[in-house]
Formats: C-alpha cells, structure tokens, sequence
C-alpha cells in the first residue's frame, strides 16, 4: 500500500493513504540501515511503501523523492536531518525582533533551497510591533532579497493583515514553513486556517527568543486545498553536503558574475580578476551576503576535520 508521511515522532509516523485513511505504521528495520547518515531516514511529505505485519503497519519502501530540505544535525556532529520532501516551496518566516532573524540564517536557508530547486518565499511577520529601527532592518532585508528575486511579504499573523496574499500562495500546494523559534509559524498558520488550532507560545521576555511548541515535524491539509508542513522552530542551519567551489553558484549573484572570472573554479576570495571581488569593491553586490557566503566556506572547511 502507498501512503504518505504526515507526522514523525521518531519511532513511530503518521501516515496517510491515497485513500485518506490516517494510520500509524514503524519503519521496517532493514532500510533503517541503508548506508543513510541522516538521524531520520524517513521525513514528512515523503511517499512511502509499506505492508501489514501481524496487525502492525509496516514501512518498507521509501520512494525517491523529488527534492527536500536538509540541514546539520545538532546533535550528531557527523549525521544530516532532513526537515521535509517533496514539496513545492518554503516560507521561511523572518522577524525583525522578537525574535530578530539574521540575514546568516536566511542565507543557508536559501543555499539549501536553490540546491534542491524548491522556491523560497520571505514572510515578515510581526508588522504589528516593529519600531523604527526594526522597519530599517527589515527594509534592508527586503531592499537585497527583492533585487535577486526572492518573493518578500509582509504580515501580521496577529491582525491579519497581509494573510490574503498568503493564503493565495498556500492554495494547492505543499509548502514548509520554517524560522526561529517565536517568529509565528503556528500563530500564522492558525490566522490563515483556524480549523488546524496548533499550539502557540509566547517569546521569552528575558532572552527575545521563541519557546518551542511544535514538537515534531507535521503535515496539516489546509481546508482551502494544499498542505502545510509546520516543524519544530530552529536555532541555526548548518549546511550539509555543499563542496566549496559549489555554494557560489547558488548564490544568484555570484553565479550571474562566474562568467567573467579568469579561473571558472573561482571561490571568489583572493583570486585574480575575480569579478565577484570588483563588484563587491563597487557596491554591486552586498556586502553582508557576500560575509555570509564566506561564513558559509569556512563551516564546510571545518567540516572536513570531523
């Protein structure tokens, strides 16, 4: 029987069957051991095979997927997690405070994003409570990640404001939602579609950092047609499975300029004639992005040494 994942604790997965039946099943344990590095050979949104066992629900098969997200366990230094597959696009939640999201995260984000060809869309959410100083932060965000043609909204999931254009966007589709702790995912998700009253918490007043409520990755069917796959919310993302001479060509700028540098395996760091470097020089390119980038080359760096 063909099923799909819909929620996993670990042990055990929610699935759901081409014929809308929710059931429980294990995973069988010889593809546990299949060579994967991942600490979860089976994520949300994939397609899987399985077989009744003596009344258990078995897995047995997991379908090739036609993309996912991955990112560093942080808890095994040398294991990968995959936060979900075979979806359509990404809303990475971003906020200019409470909690503030860095222009860091987003940029692994949207490295990982491009690997796997999943388009991503920028939500600004919280609109309600920015300052002064929290709207020049985000207009920055918004002045580079619209110039290389990154979707940018903003939102309020507590007002409501901007959730139409939202909800047009979820239509139809299977879309991850991801960011901080205490950006609002499960808040925006409850504005967009009340049915699915997933739990919410506050942002610690002490540190401005979200407490954990979604404890295990799920997949929710939205009543206006698509699904949502709301996860655990994230400190940091750690990329996983990029060769140095690779992460510039899923940075658009970078790869618009590769091209015109004198060696083609550029890294574009102190190599001569390097265009990246002169448009740097000249403020074609930001500069920020460009720090991020190199952060980025120095973690694959140290990844080697594990």
């Amino acid at each position: 029987m063909r099923a799909r994942v819909i929620k996993s604790t670990g042990a055990w997965y929610k699935l759901i069957t081409t014929d809308e039946q929710v059931i429980e099943a294990r995973l069988k344990g010889l593809i546990r051991l299949d060579g994967l590095t991942s600490t979860n050979p089976v994520a949300v949104g994939d397609y899987v095979e399985m077989t009744n066992e003596d009344g258990d629900w078995m897995i047995t098969k997991i379908e090739k997927r036609s993309n996912y997200i991955i990112r560093k366990s942080p808890a095994k230094r040398a294991h990968s997690h995959i936060l979900a597959s075979n979806i359509d696009q990404a809303l990475l939640m971003v906020t200019a405070s409470k909690p503030r999201t860095s222009s860091g995260f987003i940029d692994r984000f949207i490295l990982t994003a491009e690997a796997y060809h999943i388009p991503t869309v920028l939500v600004f959410n919280k609109q309600d409570i920015l300052s002064e100083k929290d709207q020049q932060i985000q207009e920055k965000f918004i002045n580079i990640y619209q110039a290389l043609g990154y979707p940018c909204h903003l939102v309020s999931a507590i007002t409501g404001s901007g959730l139409d254009e939202i909800s047009a966007l979820l239509k139809g589709k299977t879309s991850l939602i991801i960011g901080h702790s205490g950006v609002g995912k499960s808040t925006l998700a409850n504005a967009i579609d009340a049915d699915l009253n997933l739990r919410t918490g506050e942002v610690s007043k002490k540190h401005e950092k979200g407490k954990h409520t979604t404890t295990f990755a799920e997949m929710f069917f939205l009543h206006f047609g698509g699904a949502i796959i709301d996860i655990p919310g994230i400190k940091e993302f750690g990329v996983v499975g990029f060769e140095r001479n690779e992460v510039g060509l899923y940075f658009k700028e970078m790869a618009a300029l590769l091209s015109d540098c004198k060696f083609h395996n550029c890294l574009h760091i102190n190599e001569p004639k390097c265009a990246v470097v002169d448009a740097l020089k000249k403020g074609e390119i930001s500069e920020e992005r460009y720090k991020n980038y190199l952060g980025i080359l120095e973690d694959i760096e140290e990844a080697k040494s594990y």
